[in-house]
């Protein structure tokens, strides 16, 4: 089982990056977590560009989502909301509405800052974003706050409450695909 992770930082040291990697080191055995690393090179969405396959970062991030089985997401927040470059990638994913790759897609939402609230109402924008484009976002999530002090020097998570949240989140995706491998089987 293959789950792309996509990080809505483009800092190089983020702290919802370092999530994502901790979900890849975490994860169940036979699940893959690839951290997709393009996010800046998508240019802003403009519909008059968006023809054929897209621009080739476009293409390039439409055929991972495609052939990913579920998705992991990490936010920090930005102006209480979700960074633009991450909402732009979404866009240009999303359409045309009748082939999106997200459509029917496992996705779970997880968020850290470095204030107290943990990215809460990012991670609500960001779920309420991957709803319409018609992902199944996962009942799960993982908030940290105070990310300037959740890790260790070596990058691991202080605090084991999180970790399990990662597991926890990381597993419902898991158990979502499936879920849908066990439909197709049955159909």
């Amino acid at each position: 089982m293959r789950l792309l992770a996509i990080s809505g930082s483009l800092r190089a040291d983020s702290h919802n990056t370092r999530l994502l990697r901790i979900a890849a080191e975490e994860a169940p055995a036979g699940v893959e977590i690839e951290l997709y690393e393009g996010l800046a090179t998508i240019p802003p969405y403009d519909a008059d560009e968006d023809k054929g396959l897209g621009p080739a970062p476009v293409r390039d991030f439409r055929e991972l989502v495609a052939n990913a089985d579920g998705l992991i997401f990490a936010t920090p927040e930005y102006n209480s909301s979700i960074p633009g470059a991450l909402k732009n990638a979404i866009d240009w994913a999303s359409r045309p509405r009748a082939t999106t790759p997200l459509a029917g897609k496992p996705a779970a939402v997880m968020g850290a800052t470095t204030g107290h609230f943990g990215a809460v109402w990012a991670q609500a924008e960001l779920r309420k974003v991957l709803g319409s484009t018609g992902a199944r976002v996962v009942d799960a999530e993982v908030s940290l706050a105070l990310a300037d002090d959740a890790f260790n020097s070596d990058g691991a998570l202080r605090d084991e409450t999180a970790l399990e949240g990662i597991r926890h989140l990381t597993a419902a995706v898991v158990a979502e695909v499936e879920r849908d491998r066990e439909l197709a089987l049955a159909a």
